[in-house]
């Protein structure tokens, strides 16, 4: 991932996001009993704060280590139940077997041959756990050719669960529309959602 560019967005404002917790985190795993959890991409931290708050213990990561500050700072009453750690999942694979959830809400994952990145983080997903995968769906989106950006160059849902093998079950694959208004300056109405289990 780009490190500079990560950090300098954080840098240009005050607060980025909005400091809630993404609704499809909340509503996907309001009745999980708490346990591990790797927040991936966790940027200031509402989710891993919001998971802290209900009792999970979360390894929070993201590239940038303003983001972190900015979440730790945020984080005095459960710092004992967050860790927030600098690293690039798409280089360096989480822990294997390691999360009872494994949340991975608007991560930019990019497809790539053999997909070692997304099978690093499909592996961190403890037997019995779940993994909890959201994105724009690609309706909302539009290529960006002066970013150099494609939507169609990174993960859906489909992508995913064609990937999972028989020790996975699929709970939910579907788009379905924002429970939150969209980020400033974006006009994103609807999200993908992946939710599966990998049985014990």
């Amino acid at each position: 991932m780009d490190v500079r560019r990560w950090d300098e967005m954080y840098r240009s404002r005050d607060q980025v996001f909005s400091g809630d917790p993404n609704g499809v985190l909340v509503g996907e795993t309001i009745d999980l009993p708490p346990g591990r959890a790797l927040d991936a991409g966790c940027g200031e931290g509402a989710d891993a704060l919001w998971l802290a708050r209900r009792g999970w213990q979360v390894t929070a990561v993201d590239v940038s280590e303003t983001a972190l500050r900015r979440a730790a700072a945020a984080a005095t009453e459960v710092k004992d139940r967050v860790s927030w750690a600098r690293a690039d999942l798409i280089t360096t694979p989480p822990p294997a077997d390691a999360f009872d959830l494994v949340s991975i809400q608007y991560f930019p994952l990019r497809r790539r041959s053999g997909h070692a990145a997304l099978r690093g983080l499909l592996d961190a997903v403890a037997p019995g756990g779940t993994l909890l995968f959201a994105t724009h769906a690609l309706s909302d989106l539009a290529p960006r050719q002066e970013e150099d950006f494609d939507p169609a160059d990174y993960y859906q849902p489909d992508d995913i669960a064609e990937l999972l093998d028989p020790t996975w079950n699929v709970l939910v694959k579907e788009t379905r529309p924002r429970t939150a208004p969209a980020p400033a300056g974006t006009h994103h109405t609807h999200d993908t959602v992946l939710r599966a289990l990998r049985l014990p």
